[in-house]
């Protein structure tokens, strides 16, 4: 596998991701699953459109063959990525604290943090994959300069704290679903979502600034735009309040162009071991 991937990185980005657009529209077909789930999230946030539907299908598979070019090419990669917004960046470092970069699974999210380790030190957290021979991969694939990663456990999130109070950067991708004990329930476009409560509480504890990060897909190949805001404070004492300060955040960087989210992940599942039912929202 990391052969292949090595291989696939020296295809042109353009190749890459129209495979992955052809891809994803084939898995939607052929999905019945995959197909519903994206509908209903998509609905959910209210956008009943069957043309985006195939949009974010196809998206989604060229945000999947494009890692062998981020990951294997990384300087290429960065240099494709325009951002007009960098000065929010030079802001939140002349605070001299760290900084907490949110990233929702929209645009090219493996790119983000590349962009940043150009000039300072981030720590990124992963979850390790269940499959342990695509540990290896995943982690050397995310490593580099400046780069370094967290796994999504005490130890990793201790990484973090350390990082945050040394006045680095950590990033990482706040709507994923936690596992039990790791996350409250808490409003996303307008639905109860388990969601992880590790920004918020990074958040409070480090007094770092927050920042929404999020890399747009071009067309034709041509790279990415990173997009950059601050997440203004204070930042809620309530886990439950935290939770749905952060999960606004991603909504926001969302509607920027929502073609590009990933509505087939199963963002509203209730996690084992979770007692607690999600209630629905008005």
């Amino acid at each position: 596998m990391l052969q292949l991937f090595r291989l696939l990185a020296y295809l042109p980005l353009s190749w890459l991701q129209a495979i992955g657009r052809l891809l994803g529209r084939f898995t939607r077909a052929r999905s019945q699953d995959y197909r519903e789930r994206l509908h209903d999230n998509a609905v959910q946030a209210g956008y009943d459109d069957p043309a985006l539907e195939r949009e974010a299908a196809a998206q989604a598979g060229a945000s999947v063959l494009e890692l062998p070019h981020v990951w294997f090419r990384g300087d290429r990669a960065v240099d494709a990525v325009l951002c007009d917004d960098w000065a929010v960046v030079e802001a939140a470092r002349a605070e001299a604290r760290g900084i907490l970069f949110l990233t929702p699974h929209w645009g090219c999210f493996e790119v983000t943090a590349r962009y940043y380790a150009r000039v300072a030190p981030i720590t990124v957290l992963y979850r390790p994959p269940r499959k342990r021979w695509l540990a290896p991969l995943i982690e050397g694939a995310r490593s580099g300069a400046n780069l370094s990663t967290a796994p999504a456990t005490l130890k990793g999130v201790r990484e973090l704290v350390r990082a945050l109070r040394r006045g680095e950067a950590v990033g990482m991708l706040p709507d994923q679903v936690p596992g039990e004990g790791e996350g409250v329930w808490a409003p996303f476009f307008g639905r109860s979502a388990f969601t992880m409560t590790l920004p918020g509480k990074l958040a409070a504890q480090t007094g770092a600034a927050v920042i929404l990060a999020g890399a747009e897909r071009l067309p034709g190949g041509k790279g990415w735009r990173l997009h950059l805001s601050r997440v203004d404070g204070p930042v809620p004492e309530d886990a439950v309040e935290q939770a749905t300060w952060v999960n606004a955040a991603m909504e926001r960087m969302v509607r920027r162009n929502p073609g590009q989210y990933l509505w087939g992940y199963n963002r509203y599942k209730t996690p084992r071991g979770t007692h607690a039912a999600a209630p629905e929202q008005g």
